[in-house]
């Protein structure tokens, strides 16, 4: 499939006239990209909620709708799941979030009281994605449709698409890194080219306003959330010493976390404002809320599931069984 041309445009332009899910069917119908618009796929943040948009990435490539988007926009965990999409591996890619050996090795509570990070970042990098099950990195840098973690500069305090840092498989594996690192529980910043960053959900948790501003016409947004949940406060004792800890070394990021409370209501406002635009997938109705240091393989496995389905509910005609 070929990509239309990058058109540089902000904002301000004027939105297509084309549903998001008409554009995707007809993309996939034609073979190619060439029809005047520039389409996003946008992924949310969230930890281990990250597995619902697993699933969802997982259905995507099922449905051979992996080459129909021009860019791939991911914070956090869903970072990592566009990656998965973008090197043709989503399918096995998802097995590490039901191998009970990997989730405790990558998701330890018990760790923060030894001084160490609950979220071992640079083993699910490093030895996981290449190795245990091995993530196609040059597949992901040779791949037309452009990949798009987002981090949040730590100087600064504002969301930065780490596209441009990316030159080959060590900026990349990077890259996930920074997009992922939670402040405190993930360990120190990242620094990637001339910064340093924490993860992109201190900015933007669902980072349709990059997409938006780099030049996307519509966007296909994997939520991990359902329509009627809402972000909960952070713990006292987190907003404490978690707080504590960024204002010493991380200022710019400190006035990020803070402003974090009215972050779903501006990103949830920005998507409305798109109407048809933007095509949004959320866990259904009933669907388990799931905590972002959650690693219960069972739980992760039924939610990795329902994210697969909806995405096949919405986009697809049928559902094809689990392997």
């Amino acid at each position: 499939m070929t990509s239309s041309a990058h058109t540089e445009q902000g904002p301000s332009a004027p939105p297509g006239s084309v549903p998001v899910a008409e554009v995707i069917r007809s993309r996939r119908a034609a073979g190619h990209r060439d029809d005047g618009h520039r389409l996003a796929l946008v992924i949310e943040g969230g930890g281990s909620r990250g597995v619902y948009s697993s699933g969802m990435v997982q259905a995507l490539e099922e449905m051979g709708l992996s080459a129909v988007f021009d860019a791939v926009y991911g914070t956090s965990a869903g970072a990592i799941n566009g990656a998965w999409l973008l090197c043709g591996r989503a399918a096995t890619g998802m097995r590490s979030w039901t191998d009970p050996v990997i989730m405790r090795r990558v998701v330890d509570p018990v760790r923060i009281v030894r001084g160490r990070p609950v979220f071992d970042l640079r083993y699910l990098v490093h030895r996981v994605y290449d190795g245990i099950e091995p993530m196609d990195f040059p597949a992901i840098l040779a791949n037309p449709t452009t990949f798009h973690p987002i981090a949040t500069d730590i100087r600064t305090g504002r969301s930065v698409d780490l596209a441009p840092y990316i030159t080959d498989k060590r900026t990349l594996m990077t890259a996930l890194r920074a997009s992922a690192g939670l402040p405190l529980l993930a360990g120190p910043p990242v620094r990637l080219g001339e910064g340093s960053y924490f993860d992109g959900g201190l900015t933007e948790t669902v980072p349709i306003r990059t997409a938006v501003t780099a030049g996307a016409t519509h966007a296909l947004v994997l939520r991990t959330r359902r329509t009627d949940e809402r972000r909960p406060p952070a713990p006292l004792l987190h907003r404490v010493i978690g707080g504590g800890y960024m204002r010493a070394i991380a200022p710019g990021a400190f006035r990020a976390w803070n402003q974090r409370p009215a972050q779903q209501a501006i990103e949830d406002g920005f998507l409305a404002d798109l109407g048809e635009q933007v095509l949004q997938i959320h866990p259904p109705a009933g669907s388990p809320a799931i905590d972002s240091a959650a690693r219960d393989t069972d739980l992760l496995t039924r939610a990795l599931d329902i994210g697969r389905t909806a995405v096949h509910a919405i986009l697809g005609t049928s559902t094809p069984r689990t392997a």
